[in-house]
């Protein structure tokens, strides 16, 4: 098990360029197996799981190629069905959380789809009930071994129709979307997820020659084709990243330009840091995030303290409370960090408390975070990563620290930051792995 050595103080200066969006890209490479003529993808990152999925759709029969250091093309030509049944390919699904985004268009392609449940971060229950019912609502039969763990779906043809999703989850919802672009008829999905990785896939979908629209709204009409063909498609910069970057530069009071944000599709992160008193300005299409030595939370209108808080897109992704309740601890202020979507991804606050921060964990969901305004640092720890989110929130803790960290467990960081430790070195941080 690899760690992070961590050399906290140091100011950070330069240009960074975000990686790929990890998100989308498991939507995007999952949708290449709609079609048998050669899909190319560009700005793919180099992390973990994107990596893992790659292989996995490589051993399934598609013939992947890897153009360029971020450019591959896929070609699922002759997927091996036999192997999708096969012990192997289940376990390795087993530890892959985006591998259930393959039902949609094995499914819609091929008729039947089998898939062991899904692994991924330990952050709460993160049910599948809206990819099922969504696809047992467009005609497939579902069964489920509890004893493996194992999914089975089977449609001789599935069929457009109208449904309101119980959740606008962004998986599920991806996952009926190319479940339906190659079903019979109309399919209408109501209280459908919008976030911009969603958009991408249906507007790469749409290039393919499927028939979505609707695209950027709740409501999603999809009109059935026969088959779809090849197309060219370039992932969005990673939004988590980026917030990730603006974090990193408050707490080492560092100043940072973030390079080719897209940041029309940013959404309300940029707020959501400034309402923390961080400045963030916007030059073109990058963030320059100036030096600081204070900055201060933000009362609301009627001087209550202030709440950050997750919500579906347009709201505040969840990713990125994780590293706000960080960037908190060294404010002027208070505020209520609420984690809506997920129970369990605030118990790395402990980890935070250990190194001095002032936090109130009041249950699985809510922490109160009291700023230092940067009288006093945090003190360097030794310290475990549990999840991606929370191992970049440690990550940024302790470049902000006085002393020495050790981060341990990092592959739950390389699952989804690239190079991190290299980026962050030519910035000026001192980070070693070992």
């Amino acid at each position: 098990m690899s760690s992070f050595v961590i050399e906290g103080g140091h100011k950070l200066h330069g240009e960074i360029t975000p990686q790929g969006a990890k998100n989308e890209v498991l939507q995007i490479l999952c949708a290449t197996l709609l079609t048998s003529e050669e899909v190319t993808v560009h700005n793919i990152p180099n992390i973990l799981d994107v990596n893992n999925l790659i292989q996995l759709i490589s051993d399934m029969g598609v013939k992947v190629s890897k153009l360029s250091a971020d450019t591959y093309s896929f070609k699922a030509d002759n997927v091996n069905l036999s192997y999708l049944e096969s012990e192997e390919f289940l376990q390795r699904c087993s530890k892959l959380r985006g591998s259930v985004m393959l039902v949609g268009p094995l499914l819609s392609r091929f008729g039947k789809a089998m898939i062991s449940k899904p692994g991924g971060d330990k952050i709460g229950r993160r049910r599948l009930d809206t990819h099922f019912i969504g696809v047992q609502k467009l005609g497939a039969s579902f069964d489920y071994d509890a004893d493996r763990g194992v999914y089975t779906l089977s449609a001789e043809k599935l069929k457009g129709t109208y449904m309101l999703l119980d959740e606008a989850s962004v998986t599920g919802t991806a996952n009926i979307v190319m479940a339906a672009v190659l079903a019979e008829g109309v399919t209408t999905i109501y209280n459908a997820a919008c976030e911009p990785y969603l958009q991408q896939l249906c507007k790469m979908l749409n290039r393919m020659g499927a028939k979505i629209s609707g695209i950027a709204s709740n409501l999603l009409t999809i009109e059935g084709v026969r088959e779809l063909k090849g197309c060219t498609h370039t992932v969005l910069p990673d939004m988590i990243e980026v917030g990730s970057f603006i974090a990193m530069a408050a707490m080492t009071r560092s100043e940072i330009t973030i390079k080719n944000v897209s940041y029309e599709n940013l959404g309300i992160i940029p707020d959501s840091f400034r309402r923390l008193g961080i400045k963030v300005e916007q030059r073109g299409d990058d963030i320059y995030v100036p030096q600081q030595e204070h900055y201060e939370i933000e009362s609301f209108i009627d001087g209550s303290i202030m709440t950050i808080a997750d919500a579906p897109w347009p709201g505040l992704t969840p990713d990125l409370l994780s590293v706000m309740l960080v960037v908190a601890t060294q404010a002027k202020g208070s505020v209520l960090i609420h984690q809506k979507m997920f129970e369990s991804r605030l118990f790395f606050v402990d980890k935070l408390i250990d190194m001095g921060a002032q936090i109130i964990l009041c249950d699985p969901h809510r922490a109160v975070v009291i700023g230092h305004d940067h009288n006093f640092s945090l003190r360097g720890g030794n310290m475990t990563s549990p999840d991606i989110r929370a191992g970049i929130a440690l990550l940024i803790a302790a470049l902000g620290a006085e002393g020495t960290s050790r981060i341990h467990n990092i592959e739950q960081i390389d699952r989804g930051y690239q190079n991190i430790e290299q980026r962050l070195t030519a910035l000026g941080a001192r980070i070693t792995r070992i």
